[in-house]
């Protein structure tokens, strides 16, 4: 009776080995040790993709101007110039100047992507490994506090071409110079340039915070075996 009760645990014990191997199958991570390099190679990847990916979507046609996540409004000092010119029968110049601020973005980001790639490549071992078991946007919080003040000063001028290059620079200059001879209006002089700085990093930063949540919780998202191992760590 003994033996049959013995044979019987060994059995049962078999089978939720193999039970168990068929689910960690499942979860790259589980049975794996990753070392601190693979953990800080993965979140690499993973932010690399969010530039490719995702950020590179900004860069073409309306990329700005048709994405309601990152779609450039105007400054509030501008919005009483907007409201003004339709009041005017302006509309279709209202329109211009809204669409040609985005379009000076779209353009800078093509120039900026390699910026933030150099950005991902400088993050440490340790920034990773902190960031790893942080928020859904732990890695673009992290990008984003260390980079911003960079980052600005490689884009500003960037942008302050864009402007010129789609036009942005003229068609502002003669919706103000517009504005500013109507009788009894406040005369606004914005620093455009400063301002779709600061609105097109916002975009980029969206963008790249997007792609690292879903790749923390869409399992699908995660197009590598180091990226499954590594965020199956979560």
């Amino acid at each position: 009776m003994k033996n049959k009760i013995l044979a019987l645990a060994v059995v049962l014990s078999l089978s939720g080995c193999a039970e168990l191997q068929q689910v960690a199958s499942q979860y790259p991570g589980i049975g794996q040790t990753l070392g601190n390099a693979d953990i800080a190679m993965g979140l690499k990847e993973a932010l690399n993709n969010g530039v490719t990916k995702q950020v590179t979507k900004l860069t073409v046609s309306d990329g700005f101007y048709k994405n309601a996540a990152v779609k450039i409004l105007l400054p509030p000092e501008l919005q009483k110039v907007d409201k003004t010119l339709r009041d005017l029968g302006l509309s279709s110049l209202a329109d211009e100047g809204l669409k040609v601020l985005n379009r000076a973005a779209e353009d800078a980001v093509k120039e900026a992507v390699p910026v933030f790639v150099t950005a991902i490549k400088s993050m440490t071992i340790t920034d990773a490994k902190n960031i790893l078991m942080g928020n859904d946007n732990a890695a673009t919080i992290y990008l984003q506090r260390t980079t911003s003040s960079q980052l600005y000063g490689k884009f500003n001028p960037i942008v302050k071409k864009s402007l010129s290059k789609v036009g942005a620079d003229k068609t502002w200059n003669q919706i103000l110079t517009k504005y500013n001879t109507l009788p009894l209006v406040t005369k606004v002089n914005p620093d455009l340039n400063d301002y779709v700085t600061n609105e097109a990093l916002k975009g980029v930063f969206t963008m790249v915070a997007v792609e690292e949540k879903d790749i923390r919780n869409n399992v699908a998202a995660r197009t590598s075996d180091l990226l499954k191992r590594v965020f199956g760590m979560q």
